[in-house]
This record gives structure tokens, C-alpha cells and sequence, in this order.
């Protein structure tokens, strides 16, 4: 990375100016080569089971970031890191997502109206979805042999599994924090090997060494929950539960001590928009009642920082073609900046 160029760029930079037409991410003006912190959106949602529009969720969080203060309450000048949102091969994965959705849904469709797996399609869509994958560890690959920390920006739940690859050819052992509404352990749900179904079924079958600390979890089903049970390597903090205990008067604040007390000193954030409450991600895939405030969850991503524990890495997935779905999400997304 160039500092001396990224000192030259804040040096000229107002952030409390309006907004440069041309300008990239919450209205920043730095390239590539100054940035520390880059922001990788994945624009793809194939094999969604519900509402469409996730695809859409990286637009929609660029077209608000402009309308965001720089000066941050908890982690001060973010911006001064550098911020690209880095659009290699986006208009490539966009294009193919287009093309395989509406396959993909037929495919659904028919599965649900009882018809068989049509296998010729089914390998059609893992093979491209795989293919997507492969895409996203090698930009990964590249961005963090050049020094920049990543933020993956989707789409849907897919499509950080490259990215976390990418990140265990590099550290050993490290646990996944996911904040999410569903568990998403199913293995290749619908048929679909790389599912938003599957993702952490798919990321814990990377290593034996990556562990998983389920925050919110409140849509599951019965196979997910043996697995919660009975793999060791995951802890699931349920929304149900999280509620309960508060109901009888323990602290959310407590609560987020034995979370992050389940983390290892290396953890990967996978954060599903649809963990919050479904009033600030009305339009995302998959919608369910419960959740957390926007508060709650900047308050467990600050007290994880606080906690000294190394970031080395973060998604923030699953949001929605909605304008209010993409202001919500920008400013988590600027939070979570500030993890690293």
C-alpha cells in the first residue's frame, strides 16, 4: 500500500465537505493502492429459496454510504484508513447472476410442486456457483497478499465462502462469529452444494481448526439443531434464549461477555442482515420475527473489538434491494470498518 500517497489524499480531503459526484464508498476519494480497507461487493443471489433483490444489496449500500457522517461515535476517523469498494469482475458475477437466476428459480419451483431433481440443471448452477467461489478466493487471495484487510460485501449468505477459504490458507485456526436469524448448517440445501443455506456447513468443512459462534439464531431446522448439539466446534447463542434472559433481568452486556468469551484470539465476522430486526432489513431474502436492534449489534461488534482479539476479516451479507434495507446497511457496514 501507498501511505505516503493515502497522506497526500486525507491532506486534501474535507470529510465534512458534500460529496464528490464521482466519489467511491461513503463519499471517499482513495484508490486501490491507499486504501487499507477494502470493501469487495459479490453481487449474487442464484439459489435464494425465497425473495429475491440481495443481489441488488451492494448498489443499495453504495448509493447511501454518501449520506453517512465520517466521524464515527465509537471508532472516531475510520475514514483515514483508506476505503476502496474494489468492482473487479463485478459486472461479470452480476451478468451471470442474471442469466442463472431465473434457471435456478424454475428449478426450485418445480422441486416445490413435487416434480424430481433435474440433474443436467443442478449441475449446471453448483458448477457455476463453485466457479463464483473460486472467483472470490482468488480476488481475496490477491487483496491480502497486497496488505489490504477485507471487508465481502454480498449478495447473498453464499458468497463468502472464497473469501473464508482464502483466509485459512493463511491462519491456522481462527472461530467464525455469525449474527444471523438462521443456522445455516443444511448441507447443499435443495440440491444446491453452495447454498446461503449451507454456507457455515460448507466453511467448517474447510478445517477442523475453524470453530462457530451462532449469535441470534432463531429459524432452524431439526438437522441443524442435532448439529448444534452435537459438534463440538459450534456454539449457538439462540434469540429465543437471548430474550429470555433479558426478560429475567441479565444484561445484554453480560450476555456479550460469554459470546465473545466462546471466540478463539482469531475471528472472521459473517454478519447476515436478517439477524437484525426485520424492521431494518424489511426487504432482505429471508425475514423473521425477533432479532437485534441496530444498537445491540453495534454494541457486540465494540465490546468484540474492545476485547483485543484479532479481526482478520468480515462479510456483511443479505441486504436488501430496498433504500432503507441499503442506509441501515451502510452504516453497519462502516462499524464494522472500524473492527478492523
Amino acid at each position: 500500500m501507498d501511505k505516503e500517497k493515502r497522506n497526500e489524499t486525507i491532506a486534501g480531503f474535507d470529510p465534512d465537505n458534500s460529496v464528490a459526484t464521482n466519489a467511491g464508498i461513503f463519499g471517499l476519494p482513495f484508490a486501490l493502492e491507499e486504501s487499507e480497507i477494502v470493501l469487495y461487493p459479490v453481487p449474487w443471489e442464484v439459489t435464494v429459496s425465497y425473495r429475491e433483490g440481495t443481489a441488488n444489496g451492494p448498489y443499495q449500500i453504495f448509493t447511501a454510504s454518501p449520506q453517512l457522517d465520517l466521524y464515527d461515535h465509537h471508532f472516531g476517523e475510520i475514514w483515514k484508513k483508506g476505503i476502496h469498494f474494489f468492482t473487479a469482475h463485478v459486472g461479470d458475477m452480476a451478468k451471470l447472476n442474471n442469466n442463472l437466476r431465473p434457471i435456478a428459480k424454475k428449478y426450485i419451483e418445480s422441486l416445490e410442486q413435487g416434480g424430481g431433481a433435474q440433474k443436467e440443471v443442478l449441475s449446471h448452477i453448483n458448477e457455476a456457483c463453485f466457479q463464483l467461489k473460486e472467483t472470490v478466493k482468488s480476488v481475496c487471495t490477491s487483496l491480502l497478499n497486497e496488505g489490504h484487510k477485507i471487508g465481502l460485501v454480498g449478495g447473498d449468505h453464499s458468497t463468502p465462502l472464497g473469501y473464508i477459504e482464502a483466509l485459512a490458507e493463511r491462519h491456522e485456526h481462527f472461530g467464525i462469529l455469525q449474527i444471523d436469524a438462521h443456522a445455516d448448517l443444511r448441507d447443499a440445501y435443495e440440491g444446491f452444494v453452495y447454498s446461503h443455506a449451507s454456507i457455515m456447513h460448507n466453511a467448517l468443512a474447510i478445517s477442523e481448526n475453524i470453530s462457530l459462534t451462532q449469535v441470534g439464531i432463531r429459524d432452524y431446522s431439526k438437522g441443524e439443531r442435532e448439529r448444534m448439539e452435537n459438534d463440538t466446534r459450534i456454539t449457538t447463542f439462540f434469540d429465543a434464549d437471548i430474550k429470555e434472559a433479558a426478560f429475567a433481568g441479565k444484561t445484554w452486556s453480560s450476555q456479550v461477555e460469554e459470546i465473545i468469551h466462546t471466540l478463539p484470539d482469531k475471528v472472521y465476522v459473517s454478519f447476515d442482515a436478517d439477524g437484525l430486526c426485520p424492521d431494518l432489513c424489511s426487504a432482505t431474502g429471508t425475514p423473521v420475527p425477533g432479532g437485534f436492534s441496530f444498537e445491540q449489534a453495534v454494541f457486540l461488534l465494540v465490546k468484540l473489538k474492545e476485547s483485543g482479539k484479532e479481526i482478520i476479516g468480515f462479510d456483511l451479507n443479505e441486504t436488501g434491494n430496498a433504500e432503507w434495507d441499503g442506509t441501515v446497511s451502510a452504516r453497519l457496514l462502516y462499524k464494522m470498518c472500524g473492527m478492523f
